[in-house]
């Protein structure tokens, strides 16, 4: 069996692995950081495994950056061979948009939110609902042939699955570091209602992401989908 690998594509200097570094490097898998924010182009990725995470921008800004172009594509290549896929916020939002589904403004997410796992089998483990960190302005359509596994109130659409490819809306691997840096600009008082709700809610979002990444680093490398639960089929 190959050795898995990791390729954590990043598009912003302050969003990246999180705690998903840590877990990759527990289990002494090779990660590797693909820097696109510098580099403003994407090498061919020949890892195992494939993390997307957050940023600034917004998938429909192809023509300021044509990377975009190339991220989808790689996306789609990667769900046809069922090699595993995991995406953060604007990474989720490439999947939606990797297969034709519209990513467009939404009311702005800011700060800790509910939301109800749909597909919650899949996970054994997971809460039926729970909190997350939200910090988005835009939401996606659920493509064709994609299932939504996590739904919210303000926001419906949180999680998506196609195939290979697993999409979350919202942010689980954030350290109360990240929370801090990432809201820095925001007025003080808003800041310590988020930083006393982070103190909160943090412990439990760590260990949603333990299981998520648990189940994304245990996934074989390729005819892999995340719909069957861990021991069934190919998951």
């Amino acid at each position: 069996m190959r050795r898995r690998e990791v390729s954590i594509l990043q598009h912003a200097k302050n969003e990246h692995g999180g705690l998903f570094e840590e877990y990759i490097r527990e289990r002494g898998v090779e990660l590797r950081y693909v820097p696109i924010y510098e580099t403003n182009e994407i090498p061919p990725v020949t890892t195992t495994h494939l993390l997307l995470m957050g940023g600034p921008m917004s998938v429909n800004d192809e023509e300021e950056l044509p990377w975009l172009i190339t991220e989808k594509q790689i996306i789609r290549e990667w769900v046809a061979k069922g090699r595993p896929v995991l995406g953060i916020c604007l990474g989720a939002q490439l999947i939606a948009s990797s297969f034709e589904a519209s990513v467009y403004p939404c009311e702005a997410e800011l700060g800790w939110s509910p939301v109800t796992a749909a597909g919650s089998e899949i996970f054994p483990g997971l809460p039926e609902q729970f909190k997350v960190f939200q910090m988005h302005g835009e939401t996606f359509d659920v493509p064709h042939g994609a299932t939504r596994v996590c739904r919210g109130k303000r926001v419906a659409n949180q999680a998506l699955c196609m195939g290979s490819a697993l999409g979350l809306q919202f942010h689980i691997e954030l350290s109360i570091e990240m929370i801090r840096d990432w809201i820095s600009d925001r007025p003080f008082e808003e800041q310590s209602y988020i930083l006393t709700q982070s103190r909160q809610y943090l412990p439990e979002s760590r260990k949603i992401c333990r299981i998520i990444a648990d189940r994304f680093l245990s996934a074989p490398c390729g005819n892999f989908t995340w719909m069957h639960p861990p021991g069934h089929g190919s998951g």
